[in-house]
C-alpha cells in the first residue's frame, strides 16, 4: 500500500495516522475498524466473487465502501498494519461448531501483531472482542465485548480462545499467507454445507451495541436488548443497508441456497 491508500483507508474508518506503530494506536484503529467497516457476506448472493487480493480487499473497503467476511477485513486490515509499520502474521483458525468440535482448517483467518508482546488481531468475527487480546496472557481478558481467554489447545502448540466460556476457536500458530486460505474461502463461498450460502448478514459495531440486517430483519442491539423489525419492501431493505451501513446497492441480495428445513 502506497501513502495515498494509506491516508484513504484511514479517513474510511475515522482514525488519525498514528505517530509510530503502538499499542495504543492498535486498539484505536481497532474498534474504529468494527464501529466503520460491516461483516457482511452480500457479494455471495450478489454473484460477486471474494477474490483474495490484498488490492483487491483494500477497494472493496475504501473505494467500494463495503464490508466483507473474515479473510477480507483481516486481509485488508493486515495490509494497513503492515504499512502503518506493524509487524503482522495471518494466523489459521477453526471454528468451533455447535457440537464443539473444531471445524475446517483455514475455516477463519485472524491476526498476528507483535509489539512488545504478541496480540491477537480480529475485526473479522462478528460479534466479538472490541479491542486486541494478549496471546500470550493466560488469565481472562475483560473487554467491552465480553470474557475473552486464551488457553493451549490440541496437541500441536494451537490455541483456543473463549468467549464469555465457550471456545470459538482454535488458532494454528503458524504464519500463513493468504493464498493459504483460497480452498477454503472458495468453499465458503459456493458450497451448500456453508452458512455463508445459507444466509445473509451485514452486521456491525455501535457506540451503544449492534446493529444488523439479516435478510429483511433488522435488529438493534443495545445493552443486551434486542429490537427486531421486518422491512416490508425492497426499497425499505435498501434504504437500511445505506442509512446504518453506508452500503448503496442497485438490488437487494437474495439467498440462492437457502437451508433445507427438518423435521
Amino acid at each position: 500500500m502506497d501513502e495515498s491508500r494509506v491516508d484513504a483507508y484511514l479517513a474510511r474508518i475515522g482514525v488519525p495516522r498514528p505517530a509510530a506503530p503502538g499499542v495504543e494506536a492498535l486498539r484505536e484503529i481497532h474498534r474504529a475498524h468494527l464501529m466503520s467497516v460491516p461483516f457482511e457476506n452480500l457479494s455471495i448472493h450478489l454473484g460477486q466473487p471474494i477474490v483474495l487480493e490484498e488490492d483487491l480487499l483494500v477497494a472493496k473497503i475504501v473505494d467500494q465502501r463495503r464490508g466483507g467476511f473474515c479473510y477480507e477485513l483481516n486481509g485488508a486490515l493486515a495490509a494497513l498494519l503492515t504499512a502503518l509499520g506493524y509487524h503482522v502474521t495471518r494466523l489459521a483458525a477453526r471454528v468451533f461448531g455447535g457440537d464443539r468440535r473444531p471445524g475446517l482448517p483455514f475455516d477463519h483467518m485472524a491476526l498476528r501483531v507483535d509489539l512488545d508482546e504478541p496480540w491477537l488481531v480480529d475485526v473479522g468475527f462478528g460479534a466479538f472482542t472490541h479491542y486486541p487480546v494478549r496471546l500470550a496472557d493466560r488469565e481472562e481478558q475483560h473487554d467491552p465485548g465480553g470474557v475473552f481467554q486464551v488457553t493451549p489447545g490440541g496437541e500441536y502448540g494451537d490455541l483456543d480462545v473463549h468467549h464469555n466460556g465457550s471456545v470459538e476457536y482454535r488458532l494454528d500458530a503458524r504464519p500463513y499467507e493468504l493464498m493459504d486460505y483460497l480452498p477454503t474461502c472458495w468453499w465458503h463461498q459456493t458450497s451448500p454445507n456453508s452458512h455463508f450460502t445459507r444466509s445473509l448478514t451485514c452486521s456491525r459495531l455501535t457506540e451503544t451495541g449492534r446493529v444488523t440486517l439479516s435478510g429483511a430483519k433488522l435488529i438493534h442491539t443495545v445493552g443486551g436488548e434486542r429490537e427486531e423489525v421486518t422491512l416490508e419492501s425492497d426499497a425499505e431493505i435498501l434504504e437500511a443497508y445505506r442509512t446504518h451501513f453506508g452500503i448503496v446497492l442497485d438490488r437487494v441480495p437474495v439467498v440462492a441456497n437457502p437451508p433445507v428445513p427438518t423435521g
